[in-house]
């Protein structure tokens, strides 16, 4: 039955026998195959010869052989026809066969062993990398405590070497004051005795025009407490000693020859504290404070002792 569209060209139904079709199709190709195989062994096979004997029961005698038919040759064979090229056979891809049925329980243990496995793979790896980094934190620790303790020695002993080089700067500031001291009081003893020789000449000069009087009249004299009070305590302000940390109280003597104008012209030390640097001391002090006080008639004792002990000065 045909049909048409309205205002449209005429087209042909579509048939949905396309499987029938293919079916009979094969079916045809078949049977074709099948009468071409049995003709082709009909044809080879070969014929057979029949062979037949006849005996006559009433003659005694035999009967001569009868004549061989010749022999019949055998008809040549048909060549055999070609056999048809087969169609391609269609190789269908081979089927995978369905996984195999899995417990769902047993799935269950397997991922939960599986989660299991890697959850304690994570934990081992984090432990691990705590306990590295707290490796490299106690290690650093051990460095900083290390240079911690080096820079405190090093402290140490730049501190120690400071100290050592203060005290051999005080020792040598002390020789060098001491010295100094000394070389100031020989410098002053040597002046003095210029000043005693020149006051000896003088006096010696004054005996031989006939004052020996005077100058015994001095020499008797009493020594008045006041008077030596006052030329100790001048003496004392000048003493220059810082080194009065010592056990018990050193004490140093020393008589002193002056003028009549209490200018001094010798020191001579008569009884020694123990420590020279005491004693130099004093004895700087000494000529330091010249001239010396004198007495309230204006006038001194040429020769006068005087001890200074070291926890009296002032």
């Amino acid at each position: 039955m045909k049909h048409a569209t309205a205002g449209g060209p005429y087209r042909v139904p579509k048939r949905d026998d396309r499987w029938s079709s293919i079916g009979l199709a094969a079916a045809m190709h078949a049977g074709l195959l099948f009468f071409l195989w049995v003709g082709v062994a009909w044809q080879n096979n070969e014929p057979v010869a029949v062979e037949a004997e006849v005996w006559d029961m009433s003659t005694q005698t035999a009967a001569p052989p009868a004549p061989q038919p010749p022999e019949a040759k055998p008809e040549p064979e048909p060549e055999p026809e070609p056999a048809p090229t087969p169609p391609p056979k269609v190789v269908a891809p081979p089927v995978e066969a369905p996984p195999p049925a899995v417990d769902p329980e047993i799935a269950l243990q397997k991922r939960k062993a599986k989660e299991k496995a890697e959850k304690e793979r994570v934990e081992e790896e984090k432990a691990k990398k705590v306990a590295e980094q707290k490796a490299k934190e106690l290690e650093q620790k051990k460095l900083d405590e290390k240079k911690k303790l080096d820079e405190k020695k090093k402290l140490e002993e730049q501190k120690l070497a400071e100290e050592k080089a203060k005290l051999d700067q005080a020792k040598e500031d002390k020789k060098a004051a001491e010295k100094a001291a000394k070389a100031k009081a020989e410098a002053e003893q040597k002046k003095l005795d210029k000043q005693r020789a020149a006051e000896m000449a003088r006096i010696t000069g004054a005996v031989g025009a006939g004052t020996t009087g005077t100058a015994a009249k001095a020499t008797a004299s009493r020594l008045d407490s006041g008077y030596v009070a006052a030329i100790t305590a001048k003496i004392k302000s000048n003493i220059a000693y810082a080194g009065s940390d010592v056990a018990g109280n050193p004490r140093a003597e020393f008589k002193i020859e002056q003028l009549p104008t209490g200018e001094i012209i010798s020191v001579r030390k008569i009884k020694s504290s123990g420590i020279p640097a005491y004693d130099l001391a004093v004895e700087a002090a000494i000529a330091k404070s010249s001239p010396l006080p004198k007495k309230k008639d204006g006038t001194v004792e040429r020769e006068i002792t005087a001890g200074f002990n070291m926890k009296d000065l002032p």
